[in-house]
């Protein structure tokens, strides 16, 4: 294992030799940073030598350097690392300009800046001079009103004192005005040229680094140098793209890797993997805060009392799926922020299928993984307490060969982009059902009557009963002679009770129709319904909310 350092060099220091050339081969890609791997082949003399390769990022993690040999070639056999640093050179911008090697563009701008300092500093001396000239008539109409106080009045030398002094501030303000027309014009074109700039080039780097390794050959020959760091300032996040055929009985799901870097220097045609490893998931112990539990006699109050609260409880299971029959009702077609890369709490690595190009410009670049083609089932599904929007929701099978990291869906169909939505993590040849947008010719409305009273003898048996009726009318809104009935399906829930105080009831007489099962442990009723063209139908769920006697808070 070598050992890592770090230094930093001035200009014109003795590390001005020009480095070997040690481009990026491979990357991995993980949360937060980049392994970054280069590979180069180096000729070797025997003996100890010191080589300088790259460049390299200045961004580069010392502690994390490793260079290696590796191959079968004459002067591998006998060669190995010693040591390995980063040296870091500082190269201070020249003071009278860009050297000749730079842009037309690039002088331009310092031609425009140098003039508009001297036409600042010319203003800023033309304000001095109008300045003293408006002291100078202060003066003199102070000298007014002295001299006539005293008596000693001479209008002939005020008044040719005033014409002189009124005729310099004409000429000193005519040319304050071309001169504040002339900045404005500078400042214009200066910015104009910084844009353009800015477009066009990058800054030139003033810290620069390379790698510098210390090597000891037994023979004289090429070899193939290996070196490996980390490097922050990158990331990847999945990203997905799901299209539902027009027959609806498949849908194409590609997956694509959103990565971003601003490393300081391009990753051109390397070998990129993307991982879900997190190295600094560790590096910072959790913060501990006292936790003091004081016990004490619950009052008589509180023993005849069972305080309960309504609560709403988003459904999940543990990996952060709805289980079935809770999707949302459709697509989110605002912005999206791309998820962290859950992996299931396995580490998960994928590579791109070709060599890629990602440029240093902090910008995202859609890398392709994989896509595959697989049936599916469609239903049109409503959650009326969410939303009156019937949704279609496709059935279908995870077949990409890997698991799908939870990410954002583009959603695609017949009509073209319906919006965005969230692909939770799903293994491999497991289930998943993506929301492809709203059905426009259903609509569902919902009505909710509540009624409160008492029952059983007045006292410790004396229960309270909530009775709540929802009503849903579920209509189809197109028309046609030889229509086909569709199905739709439509999902409501009833309260869940913890406690065995409070019972939760449905009211088999007043329901109507019944439902196409028991309600779930979580308390999901569903109702499929099949409806013609035009026609209209009508869902009437009634449950009751027993408490106990002593029961507060319903």
């Amino acid at each position: 294992m070598t050992e890592t350092t770090s230094s930093t060099a001035s200009a014109g220091s003795g590390a001005a030799r020009e480095p070997v050339p040690l481009p990026v081969t491979a990357v991995t890609c993980m949360e937060d940073r980049a392994r970054v791997e280069r590979k180069a082949s180096v000729e070797l003399a025997a003996g100890v030598r010191r080589l300088l390769v790259g460049p390299v990022t200045p961004l580069a993690v010392d502690r994390s350097l490793h260079a290696e040999f590796t191959g079968t070639g004459p002067g591998a056999a006998g060669a190995r690392v010693v040591d390995a640093r980063v040296v870091r050179t500082y190269t201070p911008p020249r003071p009278d300009g860009p050297d000749e090697e730079a842009s037309a563009l690039r002088h331009r701008v310092h031609a425009l800046e140098a003039e508009a300092r001297d036409t600042d500093l010319l203003r800023q001396r033309s304000e001095n001079r109008l300045a003293i000239v408006g002291q100078a008539r202060a003066e003199v109409y102070r000298d007014v009103v002295e001299s006539a106080g005293a008596g000693d009045a001479d209008p002939g030398r005020w008044a040719d004192r005033l014409r002189r002094i009124d005729a310099e501030i004409m000429g000193r303000d005519g040319e304050l005005r071309l001169l504040l027309r002339r900045v404005r014009r500078l400042e214009e074109e200066l910015e104009e040229a910084r844009e353009a700039l800015r477009r066009t080039e990058e800054e030139p780097e003033r810290l620069t680094a390379a790698v510098e390794v210390v090597v000891e050959a037994d023979h004289a020959g090429p070899a193939v140098l290996r070196v490996v760091h980390l490097v922050p300032c990158a990331l990847w996040r999945p990203a997905y793209r799901a299209t539902l055929a027009g027959d609806e009985r498949s849908v194409r799901l590609e997956s694509d890797a959103v990565v971003w870097q601003r490393t300081g220097e391009d990753w051109s045609g390397v070998r990129l993997a993307l991982s879900t490893a997190r190295p600094t998931l560790a590096a910072n112990p959790p913060a501990l805060t006292e936790d003091v539990l004081v016990l004490r006699d619950r009052t008589a109050e509180e023993r005849r009392t069972v305080e309960v609260d309504l609560r709403e409880e988003e459904v999940r299971t543990v990996d952060g799926r709805r289980p079935a029959g809770s999707e949302p009702e459709g697509p989110d077609v605002g912005p999206a922020e791309l998820p962290g890369p859950a992996d299931g709490g396995e580490v998960r690595v994928m590579a791109a299928q070709r060599p890629v190009t990602v440029v240093s410009d902090g910008r995202p670049h859609r890398v392709p993984l994989s896509s595959f083609t697989t049936p599916c089932r469609t239903e049109s599904i409503c959650a009326p307490e969410v939303s009156p929007l019937v949704t279609r929701v496709a059935r279908l099978t995870n077949e990409a060969g890997h698991v799908l990291l939870a990410g954002p869906v583009d959603l695609v169909r017949g009509s073209g982009f319906v919006g965005r939505g969230e692909l939770p993590f799903v293994g491999l040849g497991e289930e998943f059902r993506p929301a492809f947008g709203s059905e426009d010719t259903y609509r569902v409305a919902r009505h909710v009557e509540e009624e409160r009273g008492t029952a059983g003898p007045a006292g410790i048996g004396r229960r309270t009963v909530i009775r709540r009726t929802v009503r849903l009318f579920v209509s189809r809104l197109d028309w046609s002679p030889d229509g086909e009935a569709t199905e739709v399906v439509v999902h409501e829930r009833v309260p869940v009770s913890e406690i065995s105080t409070v019972e939760v009831r449905l009211c088999g007489g007043a329901c109507r129709p019944e439902p196409d099962e028991d309600v779930d442990t979580e308390g999901m009723v569903r109702y499929t319904l099949r409806l013609a063209p035009g026609e209209r139908r009508e869902i009437t769920l009634a449950y009751e909310v027993v408490a106990a006697s002593g029961v507060v808070g319903l």
